[in-house]
Formats: C-alpha cells, structure tokens, sequence
C-alpha cells in the first residue's frame, strides 16, 4: 500500500486533522508510524465508539501500530465509578472487549495509565508541560473531562487532568493522537507544549462526535454528544433490537437535516458501515425504498419525500444490523459486561 492510500484511509470521515500534510509526511517517511487513543473507563460504552473504532481500524488497516489507552487513574480524578479505582478497572475490562467486539484488530495495544504513572520520566513530562502551560490555558483545556473551569475551585487535582492527557502522549511517544473532536483542547495543549519543549508534536486526528437522541443536536455536538449518563441520550452497544427501536423511535427527529439525531446516525454510522440502506415501507407510504448513498436518503428527506418515521425505522435497523456482532459477543462472554450492569455510573 503506497503513502497516499495509507493518508487515505487515516483520513477518511475525519472532522479534522492537524495537520493533513504532517500526516502525509508520517506516511511517506515512517514504514511503521503509531497512534493513540484514550478513554476513560467509565461506565457502559455507547453507539459513538463505532465511529472510533472504525477509524482504529482504517489506521490498522494502512500500518499504523494502536494503543488504546485506558485512562484509570484519569476516571479517579474525573469522580468516575465513585471514583473507585477498583470499579475504574473492572470497567477497563469491558471497554477492552467492546473494542475487540466492534472489530478492532487484536494487534492494538491496551495500556493502562497505571503502567505510566509509576515511571519518573512521566511526572518530568506532566511538570515539563505544567511550566509551559498557563493556568487559564489548563483549565480552559478542561473541558475534555466534561467539566467547567468552576469546578477546580473546589478540587485541585481537576487542573491536573489536561497535562497528564498531554503526558500521555509524550510517554507513549505516539506520531498520531486519536479522538473525537471533543479532546481538541487536549491536543492543541500537547502540540503548544511540543511546540515550546523542541519535543515531536503529535499529528491529532479527531472523528465527529454522535449527538445526543433527545433534541439537543442544534447546539453545539461538544456540549450536545451522547452521554453514558443519560442513557435515553444513547444507544448502548449491548442493547438489544427492542431497546434499540424504542430509543430512536421516541428521538428527537425534525423535518430538517441540521441538528438531527437519527439523520447523524445514518451519516456516521449506517452508511460508512453498511455502503447503503435499505427502509420497508407499507406499498400504501411507497413500499421498500433503497438509498446507495447518504446523499440520496438527505435530498429524500430533505423533499418530503422520506417520512421521519420512516427514517426512524431505517436507523433502528442499521444500528441492530452494525452492533449484531457486539450482541453476538457478549451473549458468549457476558462477564464483564454483567460486572459494569452493577456498579453505579456516578456520572
């Protein structure tokens, strides 16, 4: 595979890539580059890892060498799971699975911030990044973690969070920090400090973030993602067919396409997975109609010509064809799911 099909594939249904000619650069000089991917283990996973874990799997596919990151002690500071650290693992556990279960290849590497933060050399790092970073830049990056700059008035260790993510990706010494758009500040923090250290900057690679089912789609999808917290907001990669259809038959779908949940769903993850879609319908509303492409099924939409019920029941669909063989999964190696069933997502 030659250097632009490789940038092809790492760059395809990317939101963003800071930049697009460092990244082709890394494929035309480096034989075997690598990547990173953080996440807090912190309670169920939801239907917008499939849009991650896509992307982990077009860098497998072009060469690139994955760690998946699992941010333990992270979640601790973040007041995950209790912050329990105990519970923080046995939930990495899952997420290990999800991963696997979505397609991710067994070559990816999981590292857990438990193996960094025993090491001198990564506090050298945090407290290199800490002096090159302002506070007011720090707490503005803290927004990654879901929370307001407020709330490290009341716990300190919050500000600690944005330069340890930062840390992260100096120790592990990735070329490519991976993530959905929401961990920007993250990364521009770490590019900053790079910049300002004479360290390799790494190349962020951000995907689009899946909006929340219940009408917030409007605002802002940072501040409008899909949240474990709020499970009406999402669908859940173990849910079954029935909890499924009844999560996105009572989303929020309005006659335009801007802002619309179900139409995001058909955007991100119905067609890139499955190539097209097909709806049944009753012969009396037009019968079965297919769409090759996602522009085909918005200029239906957009028309009048494709009901928002309709619309509904052909993104149900998808998403229990595309998550089939999470369930699948699962219902062999039920373990650790059952284990996250019973703790208690604080947040």
């Amino acid at each position: 595979m030659d250097a632009e099909t490789k940038f092809q594939l790492a760059a395809r249904n990317a939101l963003e890539i800071v930049t697009a000619d460092e990244l082709k650069a890394l494929f035309q000089t480096n034989s075997k580059p690598t990547a990173y991917i953080g996440y807090e283990p912190s309670g169920f996973v939801h239907a917008g890892q499939i849009i991650t874990a896509s992307k982990i799997l077009d860098l497998q596919d072009a060469g690139v060498e994955v760690t998946i990151f699992l941010a333990d002690w992270h979640a601790l500071i973040n007041d995950k799971l209790g912050a329990d650290i105990g519970n923080i693992r046995a939930c990495g556990e899952y997420l290990k699975e999800c991963f696997l279960a979505l397609g991710v290849k067994d070559s990816a590497k999981f590292v857990w911030a438990s193996d960094l933060i025993d090491h001198a050399k990564y506090w050298e790092k945090f407290i290199r990044i800490a002096k090159v970073s302002s506070l007011m830049r720090i707490k503005r990056a803290m927004t990654i973690m879901g929370r307001t700059e407020d709330e490290a008035e009341i716990d300190a260790s919050k500000v600690m969070y944005p330069p340890m993510q930062a840390a992260d990706i100096f120790e592990l010494g990735v070329d490519i920090a991976l993530a959905g758009m929401d961990q920007r500040r993250a990364h521009m923090l770490a590019r900053d400090a790079a910049e300002k250290l004479g360290w390799k900057k790494p190349i962020a690679l951000h995907t689009p973030l899946l909006v929340s089912l219940l009408g917030s789609g409007r605002m802002d999808p940072v501040e409008a993602k899909m949240s474990k917290s709020s499970p009406n907001s999402a669908v859940f990669l173990h849910d079954t067919p029935a909890e499924i259809s009844k999560k996105i038959k009572n989303a929020f779908c309005p006659p335009e396409v801007e802002g619309n949940p179900v139409i995001e769903i058909m955007k991100l993850i119905a067609f890139p997975k499955l190539g097209g879609v097909k709806i049944d319908r009753p012969a009396k509303y037009g019968g079965p109609v297919e769409f090759a492409s996602f522009d085909e099924l918005v200029a239906a939409y957009s028309s009048g010509k494709l009901h928002p019920q309709d619309l509904k029941k052909g993104a149900s669909e998808s998403l229990v064809a595309v998550l089939a063989p999470v369930r699948d999964y699962f219902e062999k190696n039920p373990g650790n799911l059952q284990k996250v069933k019973g703790l208690s997502v604080t947040r």
